[in-house]
């Protein structure tokens, strides 16, 4: 068999191990280096976390208010223009039945 450069079946299988090696070094997690201000960065981060979610929270509250105002005017309205439908259908009926007496007492002269 004919063995490039002078290889041996030992040497091919050296090389194809230390090639698999490195293969997996690549793939095992590499060592991190630790920050020494990572609790005060979390901390940070958690209290701006909270702050955004303290105005995200009054804006909805805002929003909810503004929202139940203007349902609380609208059913109000809607409340208004319904007795003023009422009163205005009292009144043609008042009119209809007076008219109706009206013809009543004429037919009895």
């Amino acid at each position: 068999m004919f063995e490039p450069k002078g290889m041996k079946h030992a040497d091919r299988q050296a090389t194809s191990a230390a090639a698999k090696k490195a293969l997996l070094e690549r793939f095992k997690p590499k060592p991190t280096v630790t920050d020494p201000n990572i609790e005060a960065r979390k901390a940070a981060e958690a209290a701006e976390l909270e702050k955004v979610r303290a105005e995200r929270n009054a804006e909805r509250e805002a929003k909810r208010a503004v929202a139940a105002e203007a349902e609380r005017l609208r059913i109000e309205d809607e409340a208004i223009t319904q007795e003023a439908r009422d009163l205005d259908l009292r009144a043609k009926q008042k009119e209809a039945r007076d008219l109706r007496y009206a013809a009543r007492k004429q037919k009895r002269k």
